[in-house]
């Protein structure tokens, strides 16, 4: 079944094209990923999608009634105050009809036999429609995913969103927008924001959900493991390419190859044909030759396949050699207020090594290096660089930019001889051209400042680097830019990274957080992740057994708990058998006593025969024993009903 289509879509902002002829075709379980450049058009596509913009030229046809899901790029939780409530969000109407049933039956409990008819068949209406958009399963769904991506599902319902920090609440939208009850869902970048635990998680929820998604996001890993089909826009346009992003790579080569062959042959005939041209024109065959000019006119010239212009071209390289002990760190503890992020770790970063600082969020990675670069004292112990080592640091959060400067004037300040245009090749090398040069930095986007604190880096040509989230902000083409640097680098790099394509092409050594503890972890990135998968397994199967066990514990307290729930049932039931004997018993013997009474008020009693006289002095010794047998019969009744 087809959800979505595009065909020959274009789009364009006043006079400025930015994409066109993009068709693509997406069907039921289907899941797509668009990759290409910062810029070429990948949230405008999402926009043409979900209808909040039209474009200028093709089509879109819709599934009827298709629910689209799309995070909100501000985030906002509505009036939302809880993490729980902000995660369950898309559930809102489904909560109020929650409540509303419960006050349904509370009044009907009330009514009792008495309750309308029209009340009962709107109660009847609004169970089945609970039921029908997820009532019975919201619950559980909002705390998996809560508890997936990182949070306390049980915390959440306390836990004020006021409090998050901006990577949380990014992980609280993506987590309101996957529990969405949507036929498809768009994914901005969703790993942005996650660590590796997370990241993982996020891919198995995925693949095992039963829906539709279409996802843009530069992490390579996340892409081959998720996607089955690729939308790549470059030079204005759109290519579809089946499976992973591995398969896209290879898919891509080919047909750019294929692409170059044709333009190839196309220039040949051309040029044979142009040949013909000129030496025919004036001769006998000039006819010819003037029909073969016009034929030539009207040939639709093929186009080469895009190039890499505007792709950060990365080269690093350091002037000194430095020691061979890179980092020494000796039984080395970090602290931040009552936490212990870092305990007892030693360990010696050797020259040349590239070693992925891991961990989930939160753990201490930034800290760990604030500590080591000496903005921080450590708690106790102690970290420091090598003799003769320089180190130059990537920021996560990009800090080192100076604001309110012109790009030009920030190469300038570290390159004061350089010529005019020494500069402004520097700043081409990344991807800034012309008069892009004299923007200011407070105008940049996150692409852009990544790339241009990527361009200061290059300059410090320092012999170790410590780059923390290097490849959050850039595209596909620019990471791979950078994973070629760093594999020629001649230097040593601590690399914090949630990139786990990067991390398994580069890394040679691990240092995992566990807990309080830094693990040094002598394997490759890939090799520690099998052996992580690997305890992950066997810790999932040590839960899976405690999780039988409390189960069964908890199907015997439950089974025990029926049994006391029937023996009460039964013994209220018999109270309530004995209560109805004994008001029968009571309003047996008010008969009987009303049937002598009356008897005895006969006034044909009381002729002065001696058997009617005889007949009364027995009623009045049978009333006697009557409201004895009442008496009796009401102690009993109240008794019970006490």
């Amino acid at each position: 079944m087809t959800l979505l289509s595009l065909s020959s879509v274009g789009i364009e902002f006043g006079a400025t094209p930015l994409l066109d002829g993009v068709s693509f075709t997406v069907a039921k379980g289907e899941r797509w990923g668009i990759v290409g450049r910062n810029g070429c058009g990948k949230t405008s596509i999402f926009k043409v999608i979900t209808g909040a913009l039209t474009p200028t030229a093709g089509s879109v046809a819709r599934m009827p009634g298709l629910r689209v899901s799309l995070l909100d790029q501000h985030r906002d939780f509505g009036d939302a105050t809880t993490v729980w409530a902000a995660a369950a969000r898309p559930y809102a109407d489904v909560m109020q009809l929650e409540i509303t049933l419960a006050d349904t039956a509370l009044r009907l409990a009330e009514l009792g036999e008495h309750a309308p008819e029209a009340l009962l068949e709107q109660y009847g209406r609004d169970m089945e429609r609970f039921a029908h958009e997820g009532g019975y399963t919201f619950h559980a769904r909002v705390d998996a995913v809560l508890q997936g991506l990182g949070f306390d599902a049980h915390a959440a319902k306390t836990q004020l969103v006021k409090t998050l920090s901006g990577g949380e609440r990014g992980r609280l939208g993506l987590a309101a927008q996957l529990v969405s009850p949507a036929d498809l869902l768009l994914l901005d970048e969703p790993t942005n924001h996650l660590d590796l635990e997370t990241t993982t998680w996020l891919q198995e929820y995925l693949r095992e959900l039963d829906g539709t998604v279409i996802v843009i996001s530069h992490d390579r890993a996340f892409l081959d493991d998720v996607v089955d089909h690729v939308l790549h826009l470059e030079g204005k346009t759109g290519y579809t390419y089946r499976g992973g992003y591995s398969q896209f790579v290879l898919q891509r080569a080919e047909r750019r190859l294929a692409q170059e062959r044709q333009v190839e042959q196309q220039r040949k005939m051309i040029a044979k044909e142009e040949d013909y041209i000129r030496r025919n024109i004036a001769g006998q065959n000039t006819a010819q030759a003037k029909g073969r000019r016009k034929r030539l006119d009207r040939l639709p010239r093929l186009t080469p396949p895009p190039g890499e212009s505007g792709v950060m071209v990365l080269r690093l390289e350091s002037d000194d050699r430095g020691g061979d002990r890179v980092i020494v760190a000796e039984q080395l503890a970090i602290r931040m207020g009552d936490r212990t992020l870092v305990q007892g770790f030693s360990a010696t970063a050797n020259r040349g090594d590239v070693i992925a600082l891991v961990g989930p969020n939160g753990a201490g990675k930034s800290t760990f290096i604030k500590t080591l670069i000496g903005e921080r004292a450590p708690t106790a112990g102690e970290v420091k660089l090598g003799g003769s080592i320089n180190a130059a640091y990537f920021r996560q959060d990009l800090d080192q930019l100076p604001l309110d400067q012109s790009l030009y004037d920030v190469i300038n300040d570290l390159r004061p001889l350089w010529t005019r245009g020494a500069i402004q090749n520097h700043l081409g090398m990344f991807g800034f051209s012309g008069d892009e040069v004299f923007r200011s930095t407070r105008s940049l986007s996150g692409g852009e400042r990544a790339r241009l604190a990527m361009g200061i880096i290059v300059l410090q040509r320092a012999n170790l680097l410590i780059l923390d989230e290097p490849t959050n902000h850039l595209d596909v083409e620019s990471i791979e830019a950078l994973e070629d640097a760093i594999d020629d680098y001649d230097g040593s790099v601590l690399l914090v990274s949630h990139d786990r394509a990067l991390l398994r092409e580069l890394a040679t050594r691990v240092w995992a957080f566990n807990g309080n503890a830094l693990i040094d972890y002598g394997g490759t990135f890939a090799e520690w992740e099998r052996e992580r998968q690997s305890t992950v397994l066997a810790e999932r199967a040590a839960a899976a057994l405690a999780n039988d066990a409390r189960k069964e514990q908890e199907k015997a307290k439950a089974r025990q708990n029926a049994a006391a729930q029937q023996q009460d049932h039964a013994a209220r039931r018999e109270s309530k058998r004995a209560l109805d004997k004994a008001e029968q018993a009571v309003a047996a013997a008010e008969d009987t006593v009303a049937a002598i009474r009356r008897e005895l008020e006969d006034p044909a009693l009381y002729d002065g025969s001696g058997a009617n006289a005889k007949r009364a002095g027995l009623l009045d010794k049978q009333l006697a024993d009557a409201l004895k047998t009442l008496d009796a019969a009401f102690a009993r009744w109240a008794e019970l009903d006490g």
